[in-house]
């Protein structure tokens, strides 16, 4: 029973347009909460010229990331359900989602710039690598699992 359900979920349809739809609206929700923390902590060491090692601070800007993802998210849902619910929600279903999206965020600003460092030119790439980077997870789990985090 178990590898059926397994087989079901592997063979969605990759074509609806609906699906991609409300994907792509809760994976901008989710960029823009992380955007908030992650490019704020690189700013942060950025123009403080704080000498902290470039590992150090893109982990903290991915932690950071997380909680303010996690905070935007669990604000949007408090208005269709309490806030434990909204809280945990926020949390659960979409943090593999956004450890996907900050990673890249951050190996494409350390690939392209050489460290933690914010220009005009690298936060838009940021961006769609940040975007793209979990939005058929996020398509899959509307599609297998019926799971959406708005």
């Amino acid at each position: 029973m178990q590898v059926a359900a397994i087989s079901a979920n592997l063979a969605i349809d990759w074509r609806c347009p609906h699906t991609w739809n409300r994907a792509s609206k809760n994976t901008l929700w989710c960029l823009v909460g992380c955007s908030i923390g992650d490019f704020g902590t690189i700013a942060f060491f950025q123009f403080a010229a704080i000498p902290w090692p470039t590992l150090a601070i893109m982990v903290l800007a991915i932690v950071n990331g997380l909680l303010t993802s996690i905070a935007l998210e669990t604000l949007i849902l408090v208005r269709q359900m309490d806030l434990r619910n909204a809280f945990r929600t926020a949390v659960g279903m979409s943090l593999i989602s956004m450890v996907a999206m900050e990673a890249m965020m951050n190996a494409v600003d350390w690939g392209l710039t050489g460290g933690a460092v914010l220009t005009w030119w690298v936060v838009p790439i940021m961006l769609a690598a940040g975007f793209v980077t979990p939005l058929p997870y996020n398509y899959w789990r509307l599609k297998a699992l019926g799971k959406a985090c708005h």
